[in-house]
């Protein structure tokens, strides 16, 4: 009778580490929680793929991205939404927190994930694509581009159990849904106010072949590298374009004042918006603000009549409005958000060009009026460079640079007196 149950008690022990190993494996239960709060950008596409990796490797439950964007590139919506087909990681899509919107591309990001679920007065929709012109903003028409779109939309929907209807109104009519409207239409699951609510909600759901166990799992939310945010940050159209314009103003004071290193800081703030754009620029536009910034050299360095600055500066505009941009990958960025992106690129333009041509202006002033020779004489200056007997260098006259010479060793930064001027170059002595 002991013998029996001496062989019990390996069975009794068994059976206690499996139940207490299911027990920690439910106090285990992680998900990760991926934040887009901003343009979907070519990094955006980085950022989704670190944080499906990171859910992966860790053993995360599951993955929720948690959107609230106005939209942005298409080429980068196509590759998260075949990041999130290609993972074995349940994804779950969550327009959060109450009261934002999750439009265009944000929208086809939504319809994609397994799981779609929207926050109480959050809006999706509004994904038909458009395009800046001369004219204004216009929607693009074209059905090599809008057949596309709507076909991706509509397998996306059909692959998860959602409408396809509604998932091609979205493009072809700008279809606007609240929570409940898009519950009712059947293009989302859930609504819930928190992240903490919508994990009870779909706990038990079956996705990907497995069976959510999400209910009390510890949240936690992705950090991307220190990299990842820098290119985050500089990738954002606004942010790039002014990098750029930054840059090659920078340039140009930079080579009109040696010696300041201004030239530096624009060649890393142009380089810096090149990487932020992805290399996605108009061939067009970098060519007239090339020429732009050639012409603004050649003013400042060479005498002239003002027409080389006031063509560089219309060069200059014309091109920064060019750089803005607006090209097929950019289809899917709300018509405000370009139209805002515009005006900060080309206002600081127009802005710091009328000063430009207001200083050549002057410039063009000073060039053409006559010396008043007689009147120099017995003024004072200061000099710039030290004087000594045989060797010229420059003084400071009413704020002008004049070369100068002296008979006597005189230091940097004294006064000194113009006694005579022999062509362009002023006699001076040492003022008493």
């Amino acid at each position: 009778m002991v013998h029996r149950r001496l062989y019990l008690l390996p069975i009794i022990f068994l059976s206690l580490i499996l139940i207490l190993s299911s027990v920690c494996v439910g106090a285990e239960q992680k998900v990760l929680v991926l934040d887009i709060s901003d343009s979907i950008t070519p990094v955006s596409d980085d950022i989704v793929l670190d944080a499906i990796f990171t859910a992966e490797t860790e053993g995360f439950e599951a993955l929720i991205i948690t959107l609230n964007t106005p939209g942005g590139g298409l080429d980068e919506t196509f590759n998260i939404i075949e990041s999130i087909d290609q993972t074995n990681v349940p994804v779950i899509g969550y327009v959060y927190p109450e009261g934002v919107k999750a439009w265009s591309a944000g929208t086809l990001i939504l319809i994609s994930t397994d799981i779609a679920a929207m926050a109480p007065h959050t809006i999706i929709g509004s994904a038909q694509p458009v395009e800046m012109s001369a004219t204004g903003i216009e929607p693009v028409n074209e059905s090599k581009i809008v057949n596309a779109i709507v076909a991706l939309a509509r397998e996306k929907a059909l692959m998860h159990g959602r409408n396809e209807t509604v998932a091609e109104e979205f493009i072809t009519k700008n279809l606007n849904l609240n929570a409940e409207s898009a519950l009712d239409v059947g293009v989302i699951e859930f609504i819930a106010p928190t992240i903490e609510d919508l994990l009870v909600q779909i706990d038990g759901e079956v996705i990907k072949g497995k069976t959510l166990s999400t209910s009390g799992a510890e949240i936690e939310y992705y950090t991307p590298s220190v990299r990842l945010s820098f290119m985050n940050i500089i990738s954002n159209p606004l942010i790039s374009s002014i990098l750029m314009m930054l840059g090659i103003y920078g340039v140009v004071f930079g080579i009109s004042n040696p010696g300041v290193g201004a030239e530096i800081f624009g060649i890393i703030a142009i380089t810096l918006g090149l990487i932020g754009t992805g290399f996605d620029v108009n061939i067009a536009a970098v060519f007239l603000l090339l020429v732009g910034i050639a012409l603004l050299v050649l003013e400042f360095q060479a005498p002239g009549f003002g027409v080389f600055g006031i063509a560089g500066i219309i060069c200059m505009i014309s091109g920064s409005i060019l750089l803005v941009p607006m090209s097929f990958p950019n289809y899917y960025t709300p018509a405000d958000f370009q139209r805002n992106l515009m005006i900060a690129v080309a206002a600081p333009t127009v802005v710091i060009g009328i000063v430009m041509v207001f200083a050549i202006y002057k410039v063009m002033e000073v060039r053409h009026r006559k010396p008043l020779v007689g009147e120099m004489i017995g003024d004072m200056a200061q000099t710039i460079d030290p004087l000594e007997p045989g060797i010229t260098g420059f003084v400071r006259h009413k704020g002008e640079y004049w070369k100068a010479r002296a008979d006597e060793s005189i230091g940097e930064g004294k006064k000194v007196e113009i006694i005579e001027k022999d062509g362009v170059v002023l006699v001076v002595k040492r003022a008493d």
